[in-house]
């Protein structure tokens, strides 16, 4: 039974908030400082000024206790190798000459240094700098950063809680330093990490700490004894800890699973949880241990990923039912807002109607506040939100915007053999290889080229009024021409127009489809500083006219080598947007792989004879638990094939991915039944080329040769010595030489020189290759 002291006790709070402040201006204080137009003490100056901003707006939205950090100038898990001390070899000078350039070096690389290896946070679109580990690691506290935010947030009177990642999902991320057997577990390195946790949680408690919570999203995913084992050492030898700070634990993303009954019997004070989606069973699973007896619970009811408004009634009885489980109720959203923009309220291009069915993070966090207030005072006290919030639900379930039939009929038209190639791998390669006459160890790019400033102008005039569409359109073909010439000129093989028209490789399609909706300020941290303006998908999906075809055809014009077509993926399109959670993912593909099919077929009408899919999400979307893996895969599989299924033989369909673990997933990619695969590998070491060869692929494949996520210009040398190791598990005749991924992000300093060393070091080992070939 439900006490009435329980429900006062309810409580607002939050993991995590967006970083970058209303104008990103953490993004250009940090790339101003890379250029050497922003001192050091100018950007910690923007960092403590926007920490203090958030967590004042957090207060006065009603949040009463605030998060501290979980801000990060690149990436929360490179902070917490910076906090354990796990600096790798190669970076320690650097950090030694200078703690912020060393970060940063760690994060980008130098020109003689190589970064950390980059990787998705889970199942998002974030992405952390992976720890390097090994038998060696010697782990020393640092808590200098948690403390010293923590003290801002307290100058400012404000209830703040530390937030960390915990020690087990720390080592579960980790991956063995280069030169260290890949069989190395750093999971073994846990009784040698506590203490360094132990002295951070003691610093806090110094500093003023009540709360410390750490975050341990990584067990979530199937976990084995071994792991569960750990997290029971873990948190016996924390929670016996004398004068520490209280210890919250908190997961998300899904279901804490088997690791929930560990959790609930380990001596800590709270468990934070997450009950949307998949994670709802929490609430079965936790009435199923008994509740936490003595122990406070957070309960994340509101979606911290997705931008709809919350069911704030549904909420309140998930709420209702939690408070005969736990002492102490409170309320957060399901993980950090860090995964959705702002401020809903700055979008003043979206249909009224529309703009009251969304929620960012200014928007949730009010929500937030709303269901503690309910929750603690009684559903009359939030009478008049619950009636908005009725209305606004009701309005978009009843709307035509949601649902085309025309769309629903062409879905539920599909047939098996809509989603097949007529023709075998085989017999398909062989005509491809007739058609397009390649040489041995093809050369290529993935698609974009750099985006100058003198492009971005061009947008923003075009958007402003400020030159016509003829202008413009003027502006993209000459740079068309001028990237044409430039591949030409360096030796590359087969061609890309540069996707100077394109702002964002999703955006940029969402705004020509029918159903998605684009926003000018939803800006959302992908990596360190970029950000990406993921679109919204409303309603049915539909192509009402050719969206690449001209400038595909015009870049083929200039040139008798052959340009690719270049599209993003029907599960990228949805991974990278904010999908429908009124409908199953499965159907949404369907609709977004037809609009593409669409878009494939003109564009072999036009000549393309390469056309390039990317579908860089793959893995990203992938499941946590295995068990739910299935039957993703058989439906983003069969979206993309339903994408170019209707080709023929002798066009060769590429497809894309980066910055993901592949080895998972390698049957999947097989069922994509693409030509040609790219892959990013150059930070990985060429690993994905050794699993793809031991999986027993049968295609053509391009395992990236040139990191392009770090500003550093490989020698050839190296690129040569990438190229070799992949020539060890592809043979050549199956192996393309290309980037990791597109050059958009990078500027043209940097891209001349590594491709024409990309290039040169291609011709060198098609040289060496036997007369066979």
């Amino acid at each position: 039974m439900t006490t009435k002291s329980a429900a006062a006790a309810a409580r607002a709070t939050l993991y995590g908030y967006p970083r970058q402040g209303p104008n990103r201006e953490l993004k250009k204080a940090i790339e101003g400082y890379w250029k050497g137009r922003v001192s050091a003490p100018g950007l910690r100056r923007t960092a403590a000024e926007l920490r203090a901003a958030t967590w004042r707006r957090l207060a006065e939205t009603g949040l009463h206790e605030v998060p501290t950090g979980d801000f990060s100038y690149y990436d929360h898990v490179l902070d917490t190798s910076v906090m354990v001390g796990a600096v790798p070899e190669r970076h320690r000078g650097a950090f030694a000459a200078d703690e912020l350039d060393g970060y940063f070096a760690m994060a980008r690389g130098t020109q003689d240094v190589a970064p950390l290896e980059m990787t998705k946070w889970f199942d998002t679109n974030y992405h952390y700098l992976v720890p390097e580990l090994g038998p060696d690691t010697a782990f020393a506290a640092d808590s200098a950063k948690q403390v010293g935010e923590l003290k801002e947030a307290l100058a400012l009177g404000l209830t703040a809680r530390p937030v960390l990642v915990g020690p087990v999902t720390y080592l579960l991320l980790a991956k063995p330093a280069p030169g260290v057997a890949a069989d190395f577990e750093p999971l073994t390195l846990l009784d040698r990490l506590l203490p360094v946790y132990a002295r951070v949680l003691a610093d806090l408690r110094a500093a003023g700490a009540e709360w410390v919570q750490l975050d341990e999203p990584a067990l979530v995913q199937d976990r084995t004894p071994a792991e569960l084992n750990a997290v029971t050492r873990a948190y016996s030898e924390l929670g016996a800890l004398t004068g520490r700070p209280k210890l919250l634990v908190a997961s998300y993303f899904d279901r804490l699973g088997e690791a929930l009954p560990v959790l609930a019997k380990a001596p800590v004070d709270g468990l934070a949880l997450d009950f949307t989606g998949p994670a709802a069973a929490n609430l079965d699973d936790l009435a199923a241990v008994g509740g936490l007896p003595g122990k406070r619970l957070v309960a994340g009811v509101v979606d911290g990923r997705n931008v709809w408004i919350n069911d704030l009634e549904s909420s309140l009885a998930t709420l209702a039912t939690l408070l005969g489980l736990a002492d102490r109720v409170d309320v957060a959203a399901s993980c950090s807002l860090l995964h959705v923009p702002l401020d809903a309220a700055a979008e003043h291009g979206i249909e009224p109607q529309i703009a009251r069915w969304l929620a960012f993070a200014r928007q949730k966090t009010a929500e937030v506040v709303t269901l503690a207030r309910g929750l603690s005072r009684g559903t009359g006290a939030i009478a008049a939100e619950l009636a908005a919030n009725r209305a606004d639900l009701a309005s978009r379930a009843g709307s035509a915007i949601t649902r085309d039939p025309a769309v629903r009929a062409r879905t539920s038209a599909i047939t098996e053999a809509d989603a097949r190639r007529a023709q075998p791998y085989a017999e398909r390669a062989v005509a491809q290889r007739a058609h397009l006459r390649l040489p041995p160890l093809p050369t290529t790019t993935i698609g974009s080229f750099p985006q100058t400033g003198e492009l971005r102008t061009a947008r923003a005039d075009l958007r402003a009024g400020r030159i016509g569409t003829d202008a413009y359109e003027e502006r993209i073909e000459a740079e068309i021409r001028e990237v044409v010439s430039f591949q030409e000129k360096t030796g590359i093989d087969v061609l890309v127009h540069g996707e100077p028209e394109r702002n964002d490789m999703v955006q940029y399609f969402a705004e020509q489809l029918t159903g998605y909706l684009a926003t000018q300020h939803g800006w959302v941290q992908s990596y360190g500083t970029r950000y990406v303006r993921p679109p919204v998908l409303a309603g049915d999906i539909s192509r009402p006219e050719p969206m690449t075809v001209r400038w595909t055809a015009y870049a083929q014009s200039l040139t008798d080598r052959p340009v690719k077509g270049m599209l993003t993926g029907p599960v990228t399109m949805l991974a990278w947007s904010f999908v429908r959670d009124d409908q199953p993912l499965a159907d949404t593909a369907r609709q977004v792989a037809l609009a593409l099919r669409d878009e494939v077929d003109d564009l072999e009408t036009c000549g393309t004879s390469v056309i390039q899919v990317d579908e860089p999400a793959l893995r990203e979307t992938l499941p946590l638990r295995a068990a739910d893996r299935p039957a993703y895969l058989a439906w983003a599989t069969e979206a993309f094939r339903l994408t170019t299924g209707g080709v023929r033989p002798d066009t060769q369909i590429h497809t894309h991915m980066c910055y993901a673990e592949f080895g998972e997933i390698l049957a999947a990619i097989d069922d994509l039944d693409a030509d040609v695969i790219s892959l990013e590998a150059a930070r990985s070491h060429m690993r994905v080329a050794d699993e793809l060869a031991a999986a027993g692929y049968p295609r053509e494949v391009g395992p990236g040769v040139y990191d392009i996520h770090s500003p550093r210009v490989p020698p050839e040398a190296e690129t040569a010595h990438l190229i070799t190791r992949a020539l060890r598990s592809v043979p050549a005749e199956r192996l393309w030489i290309n980037p990791d991924c597109g050059l958009k992000t990078r500027g043209w300093a940097e891209v001349r020189p590594a491709l024409e060393r990309m290039t040169a070091a291609a011709r060198q080992a098609r040289q060496q290759l036997p007369a066979a070939h």
